[in-house]
């Protein structure tokens, strides 16, 4: 029975996986373990570019930032069933915690199935919180600026003042967006909105992390109607930029928007066809492009012969042409004798290109959004500058599809915008999207202006004074308005909480003035304070399993084993395990595993320090290797 090794524990280790990447490719370049790199350059030929000046974006940090982004992290998501909705039930995510951490932690359960990720991080005003992380311990830096431990560490704003403006909120993105890229599916999208601060500087960020060619778009969204009147050019708009994580996906990534109204209006139908209306389009092409079967002409029902108007070509060859004549798709004005073009009906119509830029009338504005967030919750102002869901219904509507179960991401999720957004989508379509979220529990001062609203909103709940109180809330009425307003929408309407923290595995930490103590407690490796659930998602992470993956539990020779993904786990995390006990144990766990017939191979897991001996221990693994259950575990 092998036990769990240090770097089972912790993580996905990026930097690892890299070298091993490097190793399947290029063999040669290693010796002993290390990389060559001499011999990795002869391999990659005028590949590697060693100037000292070259073009992109670099700042003081950026090396570090990187190295941030690499480093594993040791801890783990403890589920907070009472802080969810429809917990037994839901595949919506909320995750309370730094967001760098969280995404260190999710990679081994999401990498590459994340559908679309949208992000509206601080914009770097200069009230803005930016991330203070800590290299050393990022876990322990988490939970003293968010009060969970004593100190004394401070939340504070990122101004102009402290010499490092820009850098400071770039090396706060950087490791962020090198994650975020690993969650995406090859077909994926990320939009990150932005205002003109550091718009630029997120654009060359960009560009290193997920390559130029992925670019897509700068979209200008329109969220307000007027400027400040004390701006000498007052902003009316924010940039949401867009990029795929593979251009040659990008078909797949993005999808076209449905129809306008004053494009569905256009659509008619004066020649009577069965095929109901239609709408034409221009038939000609730019000389330019065009072959010479491009060239042709056409005798019009008036019985007059055209070819192309002079510098143009016709945008389709002649025999496509006929077809589309035999078939009726070709219209020639009322009389028969205008220029050809082509019929397109509207029960065809896959949709309208999506533009760049995004009027409020269509996707909302600020007004809207606060409006929106007033009416929820029951009282003005509780949060400053959320998005409105309309803004975040036209990405989710042009980057998924309804019914294939993608996943949304927002990893500054603030007051949930985008779950809410994900729920209203469902219930307008169908769809089973869900939704990951994830927001730093960021505590709110009474006595701060801007923030007391806000506090005193968390007070009358009954809720701890911080924003991700704010985000659960506003699901959750969320979710109940959508009901109330269609009561037939049978969709999931809940979430999931979860709390960052240390792990719940005990780290060796000896006492040199007591080691006979020490060594006493190291027999439990797992902290007396945490409970079988905490250390069941713990190993979901471990071994990369959806949070949301279907349990069940069974009592077996008296102990408590739970079937995790129809048998894909199963784990016993009982406190004593002896000899008599082992025998029954194994041998129910092999029934049920028969039942349960999970598709591919299945880990069994126990607490090592349960068994009364090794006796007991070796009888139980070797009983379940002979039916089967070859990768048998301790933690």
């Amino acid at each position: 029975m092998k036990k769990f090794e240090a770097n089972e524990t912790t993580s996905a280790n990026i930097l690892t996986e890299n070298i091993e990447r490097l190793k399947a490719l290029f063999p040669e370049a290693v010796t002993e373990g290390k990389i060559g790199f001499d011999v990795l350059k002869q391999l990659l030929g005028g590949a590697v570019d060693e100037r000292e000046e070259k073009y992109g974006l670099n700042w003081h940090g950026k090396r570090r930032a990187r190295q941030l982004a690499l480093t594993p992290s040791s801890g783990t998501l403890r589920p907070c069933p009472e802080d969810s909705v429809d917990w037994d039930t839901t595949q919506n995510i909320v995750i309370e915690g730094d967001n760098l951490e969280v995404l260190k932690l999710l990679q081994k359960s999401y990498a590459g199935k994340v559908k679309i990720i949208d992000i509206d991080p601080p914009y770097n005003t200069g009230k803005d919180f930016v991330y203070p992380d800590d290299f050393q311990d990022n876990i322990k830096n988490y939970l003293e600026l968010t009060g969970q431990v004593e100190g004394g560490k401070k939340i504070s704003s990122n101004t102009e003042a402290s010499g490092r403006f820009h850098t400071d909120w770039l090396n706060m993105m950087y490791p962020r967006m090198k994650l975020e890229r690993n969650l995406l599916r090859e077909d994926g999208v990320i939009f990150v909105t932005i205002d003109d601060t550091e718009a630029s500087n997120l654009r060359l960020a960009m560009d290193d992390i997920f390559g130029v060619e992925n670019f897509v778009s700068s979209i200008a969204w329109k969220k307000r109607s007027s400027p400040d009147a004390r701006d000498t050019i007052g902003s009316i708009h924010d940039w949401i930029l867009c990029y795929v994580k593979k251009a040659e996906r990008i078909k797949a990534a993005i999808g076209k928007m449905p129809l306008s109204e004053e494009r569905i209006n256009a659509y008619s139908n004066p020649d009577n066809d069965p095929r109901k209306d239609w709408a034409s389009v221009d038939m000609t092409g730019m000389t330019g492009r065009a072959t010479k079967d491009q060239f042709f002409s056409i005798r019009l029902p008036s019985g007059r012969t055209i070819g192309p108007p002079e510098g143009r070509s016709w945008g389709l060859a002649e025999k496509t042409f006929n077809d589309l004549r035999a078939d009726n798709r070709i219209w020639f004005g009322k009389d028969g004798d205008s220029t050809p073009r082509i019929k397109k009906f509207l029960n065809e119509s896959d949709g309208q290109v999506v533009p760049s830029f995004w009027d409020m009338t269509d996707v909302g504005s600020n007004d809207e959004a606060k409006k929106e967030v007033n009416e929820l919750m029951g009282q003005s102002d509780v949060f400053d500058t959320p998005k409105p869901v309309r803004l975040i219904n036209r990405m989710v509507e042009i980057a998924t599809k309804k019914d294939t179960f993608d996943i949304v991401m927002d990893f500054f999720a603030g007051l949930g915008t985008t779950g809410d957004s994900v729920m209203v989508q469902n219930a307008n379509d169908g769809g089973n999207r869900r939704y990951i979220l994830v927001q730093l529990p960021e505590p709110l001062d009474p006595e701060n202006k801007d923030q007391k609203l806000a506090a005193n909103y968390c007070d009358k709940l009954g809720k701890p004074r911080n924003i991700a109180e704010l985000t659960k809330e506003r699901l959750r009425r969320a979710g109940k308005k959508i009901r109330e307003e269609n009561p037939l929408f049978a969709g999931d309407l809940g979430f999931r909480v979860f709390k960052l923290d240390t792990t719940n595995i005990r780290a060796w930490d000896p006492d040199r003035e007591n080691l006979p103590q020490t060594l006493l407690d190291s027999v439990e490796h797992l902290k007396a304070d945490r409970s079988e659930s905490d250390v069941l998602y713990e190993l979901l992470l471990k071994l990369g399993l959806d949070l949301c993956v279907p349990m069940e539990q069974k009592t077996i020779a008296g102990k408590t084993v739970h079937s995790i993904g129809v048998g894909t786990l199963i784990v016993c995390l009982a406190p004593q395990i002896s000899r008599e006990e082992a025998e029954p144990l194994a041998l129910g766990i092999v029934t049920w595993h028969k039942a349960l017939a999970p598709a591919g191979e299945s880990t069994v897991v126990f607490r090592d320090g349960a068994f009364a001996d090794d006796v007991a221990k070796t009888n139980l693994a070797a009983i379940l290797q002979q039916h089967g259950l070859e990768n048998v575990r301790s933690l």
